[in-house]
């Protein structure tokens, strides 16, 4: 079990033939995942070859890529300006999962497409500006490196591509059913909240890992959904202590004003939901240890 990405999922690449796209692809593959074919527009029929002289197909739309491969994943290295477009031709070709590498998104694109996919119920959207998502020994789709754990009984979500590599090489020798980079915008398409309720039925998934940051109000929204809907144990760690206050840090959506939104005060809605909450990414791998062996 893992939630929404296995080694059956028949991935696809927009923009596959693109620098960015080529060399994560092959990253992709060298982790065992199924890339089943490419799309960029124009460059229909020429595929692309890869190491080990390993040639993938590609398709001018992806309309043509789901029909002929039966593709249920797309993720999208396509530049910012193009990509609203991207997200709505594979929401229109009725793809289940649609993770958006691509940063700097305009918040106005982001919302609509979100919204669209909304509106036509079939598609999930991951990102923008997210690491992606991968179910460790399975499959990996986006940036996330394949090669820092194993599988195993621990879920994660977060906010920030690069602690969700840091609690995954610390938690390394107990291992991961699936992480899940879901980006730091404003605006995004899947949110903390989603990823708890499908940890938490989850079968594989003993315990959760959720990693915020400043800014916002997804962390105490998501510490009330805990309350009410987890029964997993859920260990946190929040981004942004030491950040000055009004002055955005990082991610687009990372910015305090006043009392709202601070590291403090989402700690603090995080514990009362029962949430034992690291102040350090170390400490967090360590609280989740001691959770793991109180499992065991």
């Amino acid at each position: 079990m893992s939630i929404w990405l296995n080694h059956d999922s028949k991935v696809i690449v927009q923009g596959m033939t693109g620098s960015e796209g080529r060399k994560h692809t092959q990253r992709m593959i060298n982790s065992g995942t199924n890339i089943v074919a490419g799309v960029t527009p124009g460059k229909g029929g020429k595929g692309q070859e890869f190491n080990d002289r390993v040639v993938k197909p590609v398709f001018d739309s992806v309309q043509e890529a789901v029909s002929q491969t039966g593709a249920d994943v797309s993720v999208i290295f396509v530049p910012a300006k193009g990509t609203k477009s991207a997200v709505y031709e594979a929401i229109d070709a009725g793809v289940p999962l649609v993770v958006v590498i691509t940063e700097g998104v305009p918040v106005h694109d982001t919302a609509d497409f979100f919204q669209y996919a909304k509106n036509k119920g079939t598609t999930r959207i991951i990102g923008p500006n997210c690491p992606g998502l991968i179910t460790p020994g399975r499959s990996n789709v986006g940036i996330i490196p394949a090669n820092i754990t194993k599988h195993g009984p621990i879920g994660l979500v977060s906010k920030s591509g690069t602690l969700t590599y840091q609690l995954m090489y610390e938690l390394r020798d107990i291992g991961f059913s699936t992480n899940v980079g879901i980006g730091g915008d404003p605006v995004i398409g899947t949110t903390h909240i989603d990823c708890l309720e499908a940890f938490e039925k989850d079968d594989e998934t003993k315990a959760i890992v959720m990693i915020g940051e400043i800014g916002g109000d997804a962390e105490e929204r998501a510490a009330a959904y805990i309350k009410e809907h987890v029964t997993k144990p859920v260990v946190g760690y929040v981004a942004g202590f030491t950040a000055p206050e009004g002055k955005t840090m990082g991610h687009a959506g990372a910015i305090v004003s006043g009392s709202s939104g601070t590291a403090q005060a989402k700690k603090e809605a995080l514990e009362a939901a029962g949430v034992k909450v690291g102040k350090t990414p170390s400490e967090t791998a360590r609280l989740m240890r001691e959770v793991m062996a109180q499992l065991a």
